[in-house]
């Protein structure tokens, strides 16, 4: 359900109030009993969570498979410790 953001005609304040879309408009300011006036709003931003959502979500096995080997071979080992003490 989108936010909508509303201000007082009479007393300046501003409200929130969650509605659905088919709603109509608020008309009484619940401070003042004033007029209200909704605002034009940026809306909000929406989040993909889950899997699913992301190009890379949709790659094969097989290209995964490649990818893992590929990093495993690509890292360097580590430096064997030396034993001089100078």
């Amino acid at each position: 359900m989108p936010t909508y953001e509303y201000e007082c005609r009479k007393c300046k304040k501003r409200h929130e109030a969650s509605q659905s879309i088919t709603a109509k408009p608020l008309t009484t300011c619940p401070t003042c009993r004033g007029r209200l006036k909704r605002l034009l709003g940026s809306g909000s931003g929406f989040l993909f969570k889950g899997s699913g959502f992301y190009i890379t979500d949709y790659r094969s096995k097989g290209y995964h498979d490649a990818k893992k080997r590929e990093e495993s071979s690509a890292k360097p080992s580590a430096p064997a410790a030396s034993s001089d003490k100078s």
